[in-house]
C-alpha cells in the first residue's frame, strides 16, 4: 500500500460537518468513514478539486445504499418521489450505479441484491430506458463473478424481448419518449433516438458474450445478430452526414412511420445536435469514420460552456427555450450526460484513431465537471454539492433554484429533492478513464492512463479490489513522491508487476501468472 488511509479522513469529516442529514438509509454520516475506509479505493493527485470531488462522490454514493425487504438497492433520490417505484427505486440511472459501485471492495454485498431486485424483486425495470445488462457485464468483469451473469441469462433475454415487443419500430430501430430516456423536454423530442438504440445494442452484445460463456451457441448468435443490425441502422439512419452527428428521427409513437429520413429536409425546430449523439461511443458502437462529431464538444457554438457540456448545441435557435418545468434537457448541463460523454471520450481516446480530441481535453473536461460539484450558500460559504442540473454558464443548480422558488412542493419531491442526487458517475471516470483501469473479460489487468504527459508530477490509485486482488497504480515523475522510482508503476497484492511511462503502450498484467518484482 502506497497511500495512508487516515490521510483522507479529513475529507469525510468536512463533508459530515457541512451536511444536513435529511434522509438516513443503510449507512449514516457517523458510520461513513468506517464504511468508506474499508471499501473505497484511495486516490491522490495534484488537482485538489478532482481529489476532493472523488471522495465527495464516494461519500454521496454510500448515502444511497438502502436496505429493503428485497435486500439492498441503490436509490437515485433521497426523499420519496411520486414517480418512483418499489422502495423509492428508479431504474434510469442503474447503469451509472453499477459502473460506479463496482469499484467498491465489497460491492457484491449490495450490488448483487440490487441487480436481482430489478430482474426478480419487483423493480420496474423498463419504466425508463437503461443499459442494465451491459452494466452487469461491466460489473462482473471487475468482480470476476461470471457465474452470476450466466445465472441471470434467461432474465436478460426476457428483458430484451420485452423491449422488442413494446418499442421496436418497423424501421428496425427502437422508439423512445425523451421523458422515458430521463431527458424530458428536449429540443428533438421523442422518436428514434441514439439513447435507447445504443443501450439495446450494448445489452444485445453483452447477452451474446454471456451466452457464449454459458455455451448457448444459438443464443450467442441470435443476440450477436441483434447487435450487428442495430449498429448498422444507427450508423445509416441516425447519422446526419451534413452535420456529422448522430441525431434523433422524430416520431409521434412507437409504430409510426418517419415523415422523412433526410435530416436536411427535416423541421429545423427539432433537427439539432444534442449531447446524446456521443452515447454510441459509450458502448464502442461506431466504426471508424464518425469521429468528426467530437469537434462539436470543444466548440462554443456547440457544447462547450464554463460548466458544460451543454445538452444541446448552443447555436440552435431553441437552445435553453423557456418552459415552466424544473428539469429541461434543452441546454442545461446534466451530470448524467456529462458522465456518459466522458466515458465515451475515454473510449474514443483508447480505441479510435482521430485528431479531434486529446488527453488534455479529457482532463480539462473532468476538471470542469469536478468544479461543478459546489454550491454557494446564502451565508456566502461554499460547500460540496451534487444536485440535478446546472446552468452551464454560472454553475448554479437550476432545478434546486426553481423548486425552492415554488416552495418545495410535495408533488415535486419536497424540500431539497435533488440534494446528493445519485444520477451520474464521477469515480468511474477517474478509475477507468484517468487512471486507466480497463476491465477485460480475460484474466489480464490492463492499465492505460489518460493523464497527459507533462501534466501531473504524480498520482496514485491504491487499495483497488480487482477480482480479489489488491491493485495499486501510481505515477511519479522523478521518484520523489512515493520513493519507488520514476515512471508508471503497477503493484498487485503488494508486488510490483508493471513498469512503464505515461503515453506509452498499455501495461497488461496476467493476474494468474507468477509475479516478478522489478
Amino acid at each position: 500500500m502506497i497511500l495512508q488511509t487516515e490521510a483522507f479522513k479529513a475529507y469525510i469529516d468536512h463533508f459530515n460537518a457541512n451536511d444536513e442529514e435529511t434522509v438516513i438509509q443503510a449507512i449514516d454520516n457517523s458510520s461513513a468513514w468506517d464504511w468508506l475506509s474499508s471499501n473505497m479505493p484511495l486516490f491522490e493527485c495534484p488537482d485538489k478539486t478532482i481529489e476532493e470531488t472523488y471522495y465527495f462522490r464516494w461519500w454521496v454514493y454510500r448515502k444511497h445504499l438502502k436496505k429493503t425487504a428485497d435486500g439492498y438497492i441503490v436509490t437515485e433520490f433521497h426523499p420519496t418521489v411520486p414517480w418512483a417505484g418499489k422502495h423509492n427505486s428508479i431504474n434510469c440511472a442503474v447503469g451509472h450505479h453499477l459502473n460506479e459501485g463496482r469499484w467498491l471492495k465489497n460491492s457484491a454485498d449490495f450490488l448483487k441484491d440490487y441487480i436481482l431486485f430489478w430482474f426478480r424483486g419487483g423493480g420496474s425495470i423498463r419504466s425508463y430506458s437503461s443499459w442494465i445488462v451491459d452494466a452487469v457485464w461491466n460489473y462482473v468483469k471487475v468482480s470476476g463473478d461470471f457465474a452470476f451473469a450466466i445465472e441471470l441469462l434467461p432474465d436478460f433475454i426476457a428483458h430484451y424481448r420485452a423491449w422488442i415487443t413494446s418499442h421496436l419500430n418497423g424501421s428496425g430501430l427502437f422508439w423512445s419518449h425523451d421523458d422515458r430516456d430521463a431527458m424530458e423536454l428536449s429540443i428533438s423530442g421523442s422518436g428514434l433516438r441514439p439513447t435507447l438504440n445504443s443501450y439495446l445494442y450494448a445489452d444485445a452484445a453483452a447477452i451474446s458474450k454471456i451466452a457464449g460463456l454459458a455455451g448457448k451457441q444459438e443464443v450467442r448468435e441470435e443476440f450477436e445478430g441483434h447487435a450487428r443490425r442495430l449498429k448498422e441502422l444507427i450508423q445509416t439512419k441516425l447519422w446526419d452526414p451534413h452535420d456529422e452527428f448522430f441525431k434523433v428521427i422524430p416520431l409521434a409513437a412507437p409504430k409510426s412511420d418517419a415523415a422523412v429520413w433526410d435530416f436536411e429536409k427535416m423541421d429545423r425546430s427539432t433537427n439539432v445536435r444534442e449531447q446524446i449523439g456521443y452515447i454510441p461511443w459509450y458502448f464502442h458502437l461506431p466504426d471508424q469514420g464518425y469521429e468528426a462529431a467530437w469537434k462539436q464538444l470543444l466548440d462554443t457554438e456547440g457544447f462547450s460552456a464554463p460548466y458544460g457540456p451543454t445538452t444541446a448545441e448552443r447555436r440552435h435557435p431553441r437552445f435553453m427555450f423557456e418552459h415552466a418545468h424544473e428539469c429541461l434537457w434543452n441546454g442545461p448541463s446534466w451530470p448524467f450526460a456529462t458522465s456518459q460523454t466522458l466515458t465515451a471520450m475515454a473510449n474514443l481516446l483508447n480505441d479510435y484513431c482521430q485528431t479531434y480530441i486529446n488527453q488534455e481535453d479529457y482532463l480539462q473536461l473532468l476538471r470542469t465537471y469536478a468544479a461543478s460539484h459546489y454550491r454557494l450558500c446564502e451565508d456566502g460559504s461554499r460547500v460540496c454539492w451534487l444536485d440535478e442540473n446546472l446552468d452551464p454558464f454560472t454553475g448554479e443548480w437550476l432545478s434546486r433554484r426553481i423548486l425552492e422558488s415554488w416552495g418545495w412542493r410535495e408533488n415535486k419531491g419536497g424540500r431539497e429533492r435533488g440534494k446528493d442526487y445519485n444520477h451520474s458517475t464521477f469515480n468511474d471516470l477517474v478509475i477507468s478513464g484517468l487512471v486507466g483501469i480497463r476491465p477485460r473479460e480475460d484474466g489480464v489487468l490492463e492499465v492505460r492512463p489518460l493523464v497527459p504527459v507533462n501534466s501531473w508530477d504524480y498520482f496514485c490509485l491504491d487499495k483497488l479490489d480487482y477480482r480479489g486482488h489488491t491493485v495499486t497504480v501510481f505515477y511519479d515523475r522523478d521518484g520523489s513522491q512515493y520513493g519507488k522510482g520514476p515512471g508508471l508503476h503497477v503493484f498487485v497484492d503488494g508486488i510490483e508487476c508493471g513498469l512503464g511511462e505515461l503515453g506509452g503502450p498499455p501495461l497488461e498484467i496476467p493476474l494468474n501468472a507468477a509475479k516478478r518484482k522489478f
